[in-house]
This record gives structure tokens, C-alpha cells and sequence, in this order.
């Protein structure tokens, strides 16, 4: 059977090898964290289950520590309460509300950053430690502090942080409101392992000018892109968007509130000037997003769903009898229509990746761009 040692080296090695460790000193870290320590139990999907069924996978059972060791994220709570040693039943559903991001995504976010020794970092989203403990080993207990917003959660990190011998600075409570115990200019740099719809203004005040703050931007429709930006002075922000496909569960207080049902409605149809399908693509749902932020994307193919549960607005796709496609939409706010002229700027633009994405913050106003700062953009939903 594997040791954990031997799993950490091997999972080391593979990152390294596969060119996502660049860095001697995160590779080392990588090989010394004891990812198990921060996963007695996990949530993995059954495959093809509708609606998706999680079984719970407990620690000692066969395959338990080799899955650990495994590059991928594993779900540690359902429904923001349910974790796999509660579940009596051979399996179970519900939503994902905490995991154990895979291991790769973490190590290239924390190089990402470019945090250097000596600095200090705000980690927002501590979920199970083990990212936290990654940066501990790296910079040191004394340059990082970690906020979870679930005390449930947090207790569990902090008594893992304890176990694998790091003792960061831990806060329970809202970390989109930032350090609750810190002033302006305290941090070098921010990392965030969730995501919000817009950059938190104490973030902007409480990183010094001329730090990073690496965050996933999202939605109600839950499309991402990964941005590092640079504080530019108090309250302000520029930067990109980085390669690749990044995506973490939405901050708590920034994911969409309860909503009935849905039932679709009549409402005005017309012919749809644009293939329904690229919103389901990475970045054409991106750019979808960006310009119905208030909407919920569902649905697949040629038939879209779009509900902006806020006004009651609805815009949904279909083939047409004769080749094309057709929408309906009603409502105060004509979904398709913001869409349609937002996906055809950036077809224009060339359907740019998201890294020919930028974003300007500022205490007034929060604005995804592509190309240039003045090229087409959408102001994100402050």
C-alpha cells in the first residue's frame, strides 16, 4: 500500500513534470503538506446520476488515500451542512457548498500570485486549509491570515492546520468585508478560493498600492474567469484576465437569492440572430454573463433558458421550423437582445479567450473590457 509521503513526492513530481510547478520552493511545499489531514472524508459524483447523486468516500476505506492524491477537487459539504460522515445512505444529492480545490488549480494560483518572502497575504475562502497550508509552509505562519465564512468549516481547518503543524492567523466571519482587524495598506496580496460577481471594495483598500489580488469573477450563471490585478491607489484596480479555465463555488453572500420554480411564459418571439449554442461555450457564456449579470442560465445546445429572477424577465431559444433559431423573450428587460449585442462584439473582436479580457475597479464602478480599457465592455453588477 502507498504512504502518504510517497503519494505527496509522486503528486509533486506529476505537477512538476506536467509544467504546472515552476517553483522549487512550491514544489517543496506541495511534497510536505499532508493533503489527507484536511480530508478525513469527501463527496465523489456517481457517474451519469440525474439529479447527481454524491457517494460519501470515508477515511480507511479502500481507495481513500490514493483519491486524495489524486489531481481533482473533492466535494467535503452538500447543501452548506451535509458532510459525507453524516450521510447514512449509500449515497445522496444536493449542492455543493465546500470542497478541496484540486491540488494543480491551488499550487498554479499561489505561483499565479507571485507572492515573494517576506510579504504578507489575505487568503479569502480558507474551505478545508490545505491551500492554507501550502502558503503557510511557503511564507511563513506570521506573513498569512485565512477567513472562512462557515464556522463549521473553519473549525475543521483550523484543527487540521493544527494537526499538520502551521498555525496561521484564522478569522471566521465575511471576508468579502476583508480583514475585519486590519487597516488600510496591510496586505501585499490577496488570493481568493471563491468567487464573487465583483472585486469587494475593503480588498481595494486594504492591499497596499502596487499589490495583487488574484480572484475569480462569476455570476447567477455561474461562467468564470480567473483575474490578477494590481492596486493602483485606494479603492482602485487594473488588470487581466489569465489563461486557462478556472472555476470556484460563488462566495456565499454573492450567490443567487431563492427562487420559485420556473415556469416559461408566452412572450414576444422573433428570429435569433445568433447561434444559441455559443453560450455554452466557455468564454460565450462569459461574455453572456457579463451582459445579463442579473440572469440564470439554463438549459443546452439550441434551446437556452435565460431568467433574470429579479424582474420576471425570460428569454428562451428553439431551432426554427426552417433552419436558424427563434427566441421568445418578456419582461421589462429583453435578455436576448443584451446578449445577442454582446456576443456579436466580441465575435467582431475576434472571440477572444479570456485572457484578451481586462477589468478597471474603482470605488464607483467595476468594468470588464476586452482588448484595451477603452475597447467594448460591461460594467460588472456593484
Amino acid at each position: 500500500m502507498s504512504t502518504s509521503a510517497h503519494l505527496r513526492t509522486v503528486l509533486a513530481d506529476t505537477l512538476t513534470g506536467g509544467g504546472t510547478l515552476t517553483d522549487p520552493a512550491w514544489r517543496e511545499a506541495a511534497a510536505a503538506v499532508p493533503r489527507e489531514l484536511f480530508l478525513g472524508s469527501y463527496f465523489t459524483q456517481v457517474p451519469g446520476s440525474s439529479p447527481t447523486r454524491y457517494l460519501p468516500v470515508r477515511q480507511g476505506e479502500d481507495g481513500w488515500l490514493e483519491g486524495i492524491y489524486t489531481d481533482r477537487t473533492l466535494i467535503t459539504q452538500l447543501d452548506g451542512r451535509v458532510r459525507p460522515c453524516d450521510v447514512t445512505d449509500s449515497s445522496v444529492t444536493g449542492d455543493p457548498t465546500s470542497s478541496s480545490t484540486l491540488p494543480s488549480l491551488v499550487l498554479r494560483m499561489w505561483q499565479q500570485l507571485g507572492v515573494e518572502a517576506g510579504q504578507t497575504v489575505l487568503e479569502i475562502g480558507t474551505g478545508t486549509g490545505y491551500s492554507t497550508a501550502l502558503g503557510a509552509h511557503r511564507l511563513g505562519d506570521d506573513r498569512l491570515t485565512s477567513i472562512e465564512y462557515d464556522p463549521v468549516v473553519g473549525r475543521a481547518a483550523a484543527s487540521a492546520l493544527k494537526a499538520a503543524g502551521y498555525a496561521p492567523r484564522l478569522v471566521v466571519g465575511d471576508g468579502l468585508r476583508g480583514d475585519p482587524h486590519a487597516s488600510v495598506n496591510t496586505y501585499d496580496r490577496l488570493i481568493a478560493t471563491c468567487s464573487v460577481r465583483y472585486v469587494p471594495t475593503a480588498w481595494l483598500h486594504q492591499v497596499k498600492p502596487g499589490g495583487k489580488i488574484l480572484v475569480t469573477l462569476s455570476g447567477w450563471s455561474y461562467a468564470s474567469g480567473l483575474a490578477l490585478l494590481t492596486v493602483t491607489g485606494p479603492g482602485t484596480a487594473a488588470g487581466r484576465f489569465l489563461p486557462g479555465y478556472t472555476s470556484f463555488m460563488i462566495a456565499r453572500p454573492h450567490d443567487r437569492p431563492p427562487r420559485p420554480a420556473l415556469a416559461l411564459l408566452p412572450g414576444a418571439e422573433r428570429p435569433s440572430r445568433i447561434d444559441p449554442a455559443v453560450i455554452g461555450t466557455w468564454t460565450g457564456g462569459w461574455v453572456a454573463q457579463l451582459a445579463v449579470p442579473a440572469a440564470e442560465r439554463m438549459g443546452a445546445g439550441a434551446e437556452q433558458i435565460l431568467w433574470d429572477v429579479s424582474t420576471g424577465s425570460q428569454a428562451r431559444t428553439a431551432p426554427g421550423p426552417e433552419g436558424g433559431w427563434t427566441v421568445v423573450q418578456r419582461g421589462p428587460v429583453r435578455l436576448w437582445d443584451r446578449v445577442e449585442a454582446a456576443i456579436r462584439l466580441w465575435q467582431a473582436a475576434g472571440e477572444p479567450h479570456q485572457e484578451g479580457f481586462g477589468v478597471t475597479v474603482s470605488d464607483a464602478r467595476q468594468r470588464v473590457w476586452i482588448g484595451a480599457e477603452g475597447g467594448p465592455g460591461w460594467d460588472l453588477p456593484v
